[in-house]
């Protein structure tokens, strides 16, 4: 594999790995909180078509990133309430969030366009173009550094960078604020935040809003920038595989981003490779596809060890009278 080879596949992986970066963030936020989320996929799903629909509609994709927000958020209020305020099983309630999604999508969708489902192809200022940083074209010459920073740098959209900033902003927002402090508390021992006069239920929700935010931005990045429109099943199980990584990361956000990138990796590499000739003996590209799959399962069964998550998570919280 040559150099520039190499930049590609690289390039790639950050492609792919920024939903999954937003949407593992979005889980460490819930289930630092201590609300466990499953519905991390249907909020994205959710938000990558109301996107897509109105950046088509409105011809601006900030409006549709702005849509797709909104519904990951009300998505995301229907979790609150039920796992919060209802103290109804937290895992139900995503999962329930993942089939509304579903078939809402597409019902939605046929409803508004009659194309099957999806939505029309998005042109112009309805997609999100690559930012090309300055000095690029004039390094891209330079032997080695040029290239990395013109193919791999530079040449993505703005939600790329965003994400990618929001690693270091959750550690430091989760490890250095007052905050951050509380809402780690809330995951571990409500009662002692309660104790302490900290509304529990105030910090959940404020918890699975931001989830919902992050999720937002990962759906609308799969529909307006990876891609150009909304399809069926278009987050193809990324939300799990976000929830994969987080455990793989331990709920840490440094470490989530590894994760993410690793997992972006095995998906490029899925993409480029396919059809592979080992002698005689052709790889189907089935097994290629389901390759990031496959290896997400088998380095969580081999590799992660013991990863103890946040002790209230899951638990509704009952205040004592």
């Amino acid at each position: 594999m040559d150099y520039m080879t190499l930049l590609q596949l690289l390039d790639s992986t950050v492609r792919l790995a920024t939903p999954l970066l937003l949407a593992c963030l979005a889980g460490l936020y819930s289930e630092r909180a201590g609300i466990f989320d499953i519905g991390l996929e249907g909020k994205m799903l959710a938000a990558a078509f109301f996107s897509a629909a109105f950046a088509y509609t409105t011809g601006s994709v900030w409006i549709g990133l702005l849509a797709g927000i909104a519904a990951s958020l009300i998505l995301s209020a229907v979790h609150g309430l039920a796992s919060i305020t209802f103290r109804g099983n937290q895992l139900i309630s995503g999962v329930a969030i993942n089939f509304l999604a579903a078939g809402m999508t597409v019902l939605v969708a046929q409803n508004w366009f009659k194309q099957g489902g999806r939505t029309p192809s998005l042109i112009g200022g309805a997609r999100f173009e690559p930012i090309t940083l300055p000095f690029a074209e004039a390094l891209k010459d330079v032997p080695v550094l040029g290239p990395l920073y013109y193919e791999l740098i530079s040449g993505h959209s703005i939600l790329v960078y965003i994400a990618f900033a929001l690693v270091p902003l959750t550690w430091w927002v989760l490890f250095r604020t007052r905050f951050g402090l509380r809402l780690r508390a809330v995951g571990e021992n409500p009662a002692a935040v309660d104790t302490a006069g900290v509304s529990v239920i105030g910090l959940r929700f404020a918890a699975v809003a931001i989830c919902g935010v992050l999720c937002g931005i990962a759906g609308a990045y799969l529909a307006t920038a990876l891609q150009a429109g909304f399809v069926k099943d278009m987050t193809a199980g990324r939300g799990f595989i976000a929830l994969a990584a987080l455990i793989f990361a331990k709920w840490r956000p440094w470490h989530a981003l590894g994760a993410c990138l690793l997992f972006g990796l095995l998906q490029a590499i899925a993409l480029r490779y396919q059809n592979i000739d080992l002698g005689g003996i052709v790889i189907p590209v089935q097994v290629m596809d389901a390759l990031p799959y496959i290896l997400t399962v088998v380095i969580l069964a081999g590799f992660v060890g013991k990863a103890i998550p946040p002790r209230a998570g899951g638990e509704p919280y009952v205040k004592e009278r």
